[in-house]
């Protein structure tokens, strides 16, 4: 197992591990139930509660069969248009000049920015957190090319090594014949873990990078004033904690290939201010976080409610590759982007105005019928699998994607190995959030095939 100890130690600030984001939420709207955001329309997707029952697969459909994208008037985050085909999507995402992904604008995820009435009313100044992934051309493409690097085929492939050795060793210690819950053991553990190597990350401290990734991306947090604050007061936290990291940095003398390391000798974004810097983080952090844990956890669902094709899987350890992309089209890690329209644009018959918040529903474009048969099946010999949209498309498409599909696909591989059969025998928990898809327990218990 991986330490990390940094040569030149900087005193770190104070900061809290808890309550989760979850917690907080959760405590909040059981004293104050009236405070939950109010839906009136039937196909507003924006509503949390649908992803937390899992219901929200016939909505989908039924506005699928109805067009491929649809004005809502109404939302707890105002009006906007709600992408849900799969050639939609892809149509709007190579666009990238007419729909804008800046934070200027709005940003990528369907929350509104506060204006600067409304953050005078809550007393305080604007808040921005601008990341690259919330930039346009060309301020996005300088700050990505500064982490590529870290994610090309080489640099990934040299990293297998150690991911095969921390998933052997980890999955060696489960229990056996005993109920765990998989999403704390395995599927954090793991993440939390490959975000450290990728920062230079204190080992001790590593889940707190869970706990900020929590916090930096439930949408529904912002629509409550005191959570607001307290999530503002983590991500405040997480930024001094890396700011020591930083300053470390500029003590070695000789660069390292971490991410922080990367971004600090970099002339696209050595100069950032500290709200930039934290918005980077940010992207980073639930980015290489949400995607992998989330996924490692819906494949252990995904093949235990689809017995036979966990059979396949175990019978056939050559569909493993494909296997990945198929349960990265089921989970969707992460529910939707968001875009703005910046010029007047007809879209499959539809005018979108300049100014409209066009929010791009991944999660509904991976179950299009028009592209996958029988599409709320899994099926790990799906031939046209890696057509999903989970990491996104085109100039935005996530960075990490090849280092998540190595990590899956290396945890397959292991439990194949150990001929490791993992059943849900308890508790599934989904994340109550209409951006962040995934869960927060699943219950398992391990046997043998």
């Amino acid at each position: 197992m991986a330490t990390i100890a940094p040569p030149n130690p900087v005193q770190r600030p104070q900061v809290r591990r808890e309550p989760s984001a979850y917690d907080a939420l959760k405590a909040h709207f059981a004293a104050h139930p009236e405070e939950r955001p109010k839906h009136t329309n039937a196909w507003d997707v924006s509503r949390s509660d649908i992803y937390f029952d899992d219901t929200w697969q016939p909505i989908f459909a039924e506005m699928r069969k109805a067009g491929p994208l649809h004005y809502i008037p109404e939302s707890p985050f105002g009006p906007y248009w709600a992408v849900v085909g799969h050639k939609a999507i892809q149509h709007i995402e190579a666009l990238p000049e007419a729909f804008s992904s800046s934070w200027e604008h709005g940003g990528i995820t369907i929350l509104n920015p506060l204006t600067q009435e409304e953050a005078e009313a809550a007393g305080h100044a604007p808040r921005e957190l601008p990341m690259f992934i919330a930039m346009d051309r060309p301020q996005h493409t300088g700050q990505r090319r500064t982490v590529a690097p870290k994610f090309t085929p080489s640099a990934v492939t040299d990293m297998e090594t150690e991911i095969r050795a921390r998933t052997s060793e980890l999955l060696d210690s489960l229990p056996r014949g005993v109920v765990f819950d998989w999403v704390d053991t395995v599927s954090i553990e793991l993440t939390t873990g490959m975000l450290a190597i990728l920062f230079g990350f204190p080992w001790e401290d590593r889940r707190l990078l869970t706990l900020w990734s929590d916090w930096a991306g439930d949408t529904e947090l912002a629509t409550v004033r005191d959570l607001d604050e307290m999530r503002w007061s983590f991500l405040q936290e997480m930024g001094a904690y890396f700011q020591s990291l930083w300053i470390e940095r500029t003590m070695d003398k000789e660069p390292g290939n971490d991410l922080i390391s990367m971004m600090l000798h970099s002339p696209a974004m050595n100069q950032m201010r500290p709200e930039e810097f934290m918005g980077n983080l940010v992207l980073l952090i639930v980015g290489g976080n949400d995607t992998t844990r989330n996924t490692m956890s819906g494949i252990i669902h995904s093949l235990d409610k689809f017995p036979d094709q966990r059979k396949l899987f175990e019978e056939r350890p050559d569909l493993i590759p494909n296997a990945v992309q198929e349960c990265l089209r089921m989970q969707v890690p992460l529910a939707h982007m968001r875009r703005t329209c910046t010029e007047d644009t007809e879209v499959f018959g539809q005018t979108i105005k300049a100014g409209d918040k066009v929010v791009l529903w991944y999660i509904s474009a991976n179950r299009d019928e028009e592209v996958f048969e029988d599409a709320d099946k899994l099926d790990i010999t799906r031939d046209n699998a890696r057509r999903h949209l989970a990491f996104g498309y085109g100039i935005h498409r996530c960075v990490g994607a090849r280092l998540a599909e190595l990590q899956l696909k290396v945890l397959l591989e292991e439990m194949h190995k150990r001929r490791m059969r993992v059943h849900v025998a308890g508790d599934v928990e989904r994340v109550r959030a209409n951006f962040v898809h995934g869960f927060r327990k699943l219950e398992v218990e391990i046997t043998t095939f």
